[in-house]
C-alpha cells in the first residue's frame, strides 16, 4: 500500500507540480497545506503517512510545524523541501524530527528517492548537502546553547514569527488561543533573552535565523 503524502509548501505552484509529479509515480497525496499550521491541523486530522514540509512558510515556519507534529505523531516522517543549504536550517529541521532533507533545486528523483528512503526508516540528505550535515554533526556538544536562538522556547519562537510577520499582539494572542498579557510576556521574555529592545530589532533577528523570509517582513 503506497504512503499517504501531505504535502506543506506556501506556493500553490509548488504544491500542485508536486502532487502530479508524486501521483504519477503512483503515490497519494490527498492533503496539502499553505502554511505551517495548516499542516498541523491536518496531520493530525488525517495521520499522514509523510510529510513534505517546506521551511519558510508564513503563520508558523516548517520548523516549529515539524515538532508540533512529532509531538503528537511520532511515527509520522517528515521530509524537509527547501531551497536553503545552510547549516543553520538543516540542523534546526533534524532538531525538530525530521529524517530526510532535499533541497527544492535537485531533480524530482531525488525528492522520490528520499521517500523510498523514510518509507524504510532511513534518514536521508541531498548529496550536494551532505558535508554541511557532516561539520555540524561533529560540532561541539554545546554549540546550540551558545546560540542566542537556543535561548528560547518553541512557543517563544512561534510567537516571534508572528511578530516578525507583523501580526498585532491580539492577532497573536487569538491565533495561540492565549491572553494578550500572555503575548505581552513571551515578547519580553524573548527581548530579554535575545538582549534586543525592539519589534524592528526582533524581526532581523527573526530573518537573520530564517524564522521569516526578506519578502515577508513587514513594515512596522
Amino acid at each position: 500500500m503506497p504512503p499517504r503524502i501531505l504535502i506543506a509548501d506556501d506556493h500553490a505552484i509548488v504544491r500542485e507540480g508536486l502532487r502530479v509529479l508524486l501521483e504519477r509515480k503512483g503515490l497519494e497525496v490527498p492533503w496539502m497545506a499553505e502554511n505551517g499550521r495548516q499542516a498541523v491541523c491536518l496531520a493530525v486530522k488525517f495521520k499522514p503517512d509523510i510529510v513534505i514540509m517546506d521551511i519558510t512558510m508564513p503563520n508558523m515556519n516548517g520548523s516549529i510545524a515539524t515538532e508540533k507534529i512529532m509531538q503528537a505523531l511520532p511515527r509520522t516522517r517528515v521530509i524537509a523541501l527547501s531551497m536553503h543549504a545552510d547549516r543553520r536550517y538543516i540542523d534546526r529541521m533534524f532538531n525538530a524530527g525530521a529524517i530526510a532533507y532535499v533541497l527544492k533545486d535537485s531533480a524530482f528523483a531525488e525528492l522520490f528517492d528520499a521517500i523510498q528512503a523514510v518509507g524504510r526508516g532511513k534518514y536521508y540528505i541531498s548529496p550536494s548537502i551532505a558535508k554541511t550535515l557532516a561539520d555540524s554533526c561533529t560540532s561541539a556538544p554545546d554549540t546550540p546553547q551558545k546560540c542566542p536562538f537556543g535561548r528560547i522556547s518553541p512557543r517563544e519562537r512561534e510567537v516571534l514569527q508572528l511578530i516578525a510577520e507583523g501580526v498585532k499582539t491580539r492577532q497573536i494572542a487569538e491565533r495561540l488561543f492565549v491572553s494578550i498579557k500572555t503575548v505581552e510576556a513571551h515578547r519580553r521574555n524573548i527581548m530579554n533573552k535575545l538582549m534586543i529592545s525592539s519589534v524592528a530589532g526582533l524581526t532581523r533577528f527573526a530573518i537573520q535565523e530564517g524564522l521569516v523570509s526578506q519578502g515577508k517582513w513587514h513594515d512596522f
